[in-house]
């Protein structure tokens, strides 16, 4: 099973473990995947204290980074525009409708608390400071999302040792990221959860592995079984990046009303919406979902004016969230069309082995049928 990506990063499996949860990436690292811990919603404060952690949890085992690095939002040209300029381009409409739900589904106020740390989306110039935290621990590799890395980030990064990686929903996005200096390219399909685009797994990585070559490519998107993988190894890829696999397991930090919804799903109960970050993201299908497709109602806003607008409601909604109640029905989370399988809670190790089992017997059967 090891393909060229182990001996580049030095684990056992072709696993990378997308993850917002600091316990999901430590424990697949152990398990001999790669860890990616999601740096987004982190303040570079909190996100130097959870690296921290994961190196002490790890030893010498490798894990991974992964920052949000959108190629085009609105107040990106020119330098960029300040939080208070976006804030008065949010239309009053639009405040008045997400009070309106707030209301209409009885979600109480927020208590006044203290920062915990997570601030939501960091885009733009705040991703700068995430990067420098990063960088200055001893990741394996740091992995953009949403655009083609800057120049300056690969150049950084490879100073220091460290791998890039990109994601690219298109060719196109794939050839700019080679053309940048990235070292691994993950192809993720429209079946993924949280952003991604239009064209399915099947197709876009052997696209990509085809454009690409010989640059390693990872297949992401509509895979959690080892059957998926074999079938991802099959189409050209050396590994498999994986997200909403993990947002079932022990250790995730998924709302607990949330991953009842993930556990009783079907793979048709998700939606591609910009209604959380402006752009348009795979999420549980619910009643904030619904509302937003509403004709009747607003449109979702461009990012980053979405997150700014709904951030505190979301915020309010996922405390308030328990079953039976209005906050319950609005409370939703990225995931993908594999939530269908995901009926089963498992330690995050116990899915690493479960993958590379299946992953055996798979290959086996095919190469079985070959001789037959």
């Amino acid at each position: 099973m090891r393909t060229p990506v182990c001996e580049m990063l030095g684990i056992e499996f072709p696993i990378f473990a997308f993850s917002h949860c600091r316990d999901v990436v430590a424990a697949v690292s152990k398990a001999g995947g790669l860890g990616v811990l999601g740096a987004t919603a982190f303040t570079p404060e909190q996100l130097d204290i959870e690296l921290n952690w994961i190196e002490e949890e790890l030893g010498d085992k490798p894990y991974a980074v992964d920052v949000l690095i959108p190629a085009s939002y609105v107040g990106s040209h020119g330098g960029g525009m300040s939080a208070t300029d976006l804030q008065k381009m949010i239309p009053d409409e639009h405040r008045k409708f997400v009070d309106s739900l707030l209301e209409k589904y009885e979600v109480p106020e927020l208590p006044e608390e203290p920062e915990t740390g997570r601030r939501g989306m960091t885009i733009g110039g705040g991703v700068d400071s995430l990067v420098e935290v990063s960088l200055g621990h001893r990741i394996a590799m740091i992995a953009s999302a949403l655009g083609p890395p800057p120049a300056k980030l690969v150049s950084d990064a490879h100073d220091r040792g460290v791998l890039v990686a990109a994601l690219a929903g298109t060719v196109q996005h794939a050839l700019r990221h080679q053309e940048i200096g990235v070292d691994i390219i993950v192809a993720q399909g429209a079946e993924a959860g949280g952003h991604t685009g239009q064209i399915g797994t099947m197709v876009l990585v052997p696209e990509v592995v085809d454009a690409v070559a010989p640059m390693p490519v990872l297949a992401a998107g509509g895979i959690a079984s080892g059957r998926q993988m074999a079938a991802s190894m099959a189409l050209g890829a050396q590994g498999v990046w994986c997200g909403s696999v993990w947002l079932t397991t022990e250790e995730a930090e998924t709302h607990p009303v949330v991953k009842e919804k993930f556990l009783a799903a079907s793979s048709a109960d998700t939606v591609r919406s910009a209604c959380s970050t402006g752009k348009p993201a795979r999420q549980i299908r619910t009643a904030w979902t619904d509302e937003w497709e509403d004709p009747n109602n607003p449109d979702p806003l461009p990012m980053p004016l979405q997150p700014m607008l709904v951030g505190r409601a979301q915020q309010r909604i996922n405390r308030a969230a328990k079953p039976g109640t209005g906050a319950g029905d609005l409370a939703t989370y990225f995931v993908g069309q594999v939530v269908g399988s995901m009926n089963q809670v498992k330690t995050s190790r116990q899915v690493v082995l479960d993958m590379v089992s299946e992953y055996v017997d798979a290959t086996k059967r095919m190469a079985d049928g070959l001789e037959a």
